[in-house]
């Protein structure tokens, strides 16, 4: 039994997925935060949140390197830890850093620290031939116009240290791309209280269908999990309505995106953990929008990603073998809101009980504050839908949430 040190965590579905895997793989955890009421507050019924059922709960100041090594260190050697990781996407280069000093289990820093930034990992990306945008990135407003009018309208403005698609949008003209670039300014400091890189990255706007490849690296070797295919909402904003696996794509596409991916993660140096790519099928070809080295947050790909995660932190080779379920395609779609406000009610959930294909979903309660449509971080909630006899799930999974009305408060 492998005692792991979990350092922060999203609070959405990774948070209870990631204690369940930790367990599930007959292992313990130790689960260290700065913000012990951040996990409070989030818990997901009347129950305590799954993170806090660790063998230990402590906290630290994970925000600041030096002190969390110093901390780490004195708790290793009370405790013996013989792995450590994270899902949420603010600690990873923290975890990397971590591993490597009590000589634990875990991909270089350098690597993790590559990826985690955008202008790094689009730098690296370009200079191992990786297919992907134009690109630039700006310190200041003047370097700003000059790489747009360098890339042309329209373009795509992007922090290159936040998550969740957070202040990613599309600008047509030097008027949106100053109202973009001053809402970066503005926001110097992320959800976790850590000091942002006042660094904006413009790249060229990529057209056609969206995926995304899961892989597990271990020992020389990169896995492919499978391809899954994404639907967005909302331009200017890119908000992801729905994920449907596999994707539908005939086998020789799918080998390009395949192929594309494994050569993203094996050129930023992500030797061990597990990564979510993501592309853009371009008309020349997929291209590259992003590596995240972490399990994604959906559910859908029917190998255990959590479970990879937690076992690859462990030193060990995660099963990677597909259960024969008998499903043929699964999706999730989320519910988004229309605008920010108060909710009153979210109508239509007798539909989705009664529904024996709906095999996961939830909505927020009343009194719940929605906020703007602009990110990953606002859905109402979700429907996941399972298809036995083909690929029908995505298209259900859509229609599902659009049964769905929510109602704000006057």
């Amino acid at each position: 039994m492998a005692h792991l040190l979990v350092i922060e965590s999203w609070v959405g579905a990774m948070s209870t997925l990631l204690p369940r895997a930790i367990r599930d793989a007959g292992h313990r955890f130790t689960f260290l935060t700065r913000d012990l009421h951040h996990y409070l507050r989030s818990a997901p019924s009347t129950r305590p949140h799954p993170l806090l059922a660790a063998d230990n709960v402590l906290t630290a100041e994970t925000n600041d390197l030096s002190a969390l090594l110093s901390q780490v260190e004195r708790l290793h050697d009370a405790l013996g830890f013989d792995g450590v990781l994270s899902s949420c996407d603010y600690y990873l280069p923290a975890v990397a850093e971590v591993a490597a000093h009590l000589g634990l289990p875990g991909p270089s820093p350098e690597a993790v620290r590559r990826a985690c930034r955008k202008d790094l990992a689009r730098a690296a990306l370009q200079g191992a031939g990786v297919p992907g945008p134009r690109f630039a990135a700006a310190s200041s407003w003047e370097q700003a116009v000059e790489a747009a009018a360098g890339l042309g309208y329209p373009l795509v403005v992007k922090p290159v240290d936040l998550c969740a698609g957070m202040y990613v949008r599309k600008v047509r003209d030097p008027a949106e791309l100053r109202t973009a670039f001053l809402a970066l300014k503005e926001f110097p400091v992320n959800a976790r209280g850590q000091r942002r890189t006042p660094v904006v990255l413009l790249e060229e706007l990529l057209t056609g269908p969206e995926v995304s490849v899961e892989t597990v690296s271990a020992d020389g070797d990169v896995h492919v999990v499978g391809v899954t295919g994404k639907s967005l909402a909302g331009e200017p904003w890119f908000v992801e309505s729905g994920h449907l696996f596999p994707a539908a794509l005939d086998a020789d596409l799918a080998g390009q995106v395949e192929r594309t991916a494994v050569a993203a993660v094996q050129a930023l140096g992500l030797d061990r953990g597990v990564a979510h790519t993501e592309l853009r099928l371009t008309p020349d070809g997929p291209a590259l929008i992003e590596v995240n080295p972490c399990p994604a947050g959906n559910q859908i790909t029917g190998i255990d990603l959590p479970m990879a995660h937690a076992r690859l932190a462990a030193g060990q080779q995660p099963d990677l073998t597909p259960a024969d379920t008998g499903v043929r395609s699964a999706a999730i779609a989320f519910l988004l809101p229309e605008h920010a406000g108060r909710i009153a009610a979210v109508h239509g959930t007798d539909g989705l009980a009664a529904a024996p294909d709906a095999v996961d979903w939830s909505v927020k309660p009343a009194g719940h504050q929605a906020g703007e449509p602009t990110s990953n971080n606002h859905y109402l909630g979700h429907v996941m839908v399972t298809d036995t006899s083909g690929g029908g799930a995505g298209a259900r999974a859509q229609e599902l949430v659009a049964g769905l009305k929510v109602e704000y408060e006057r």
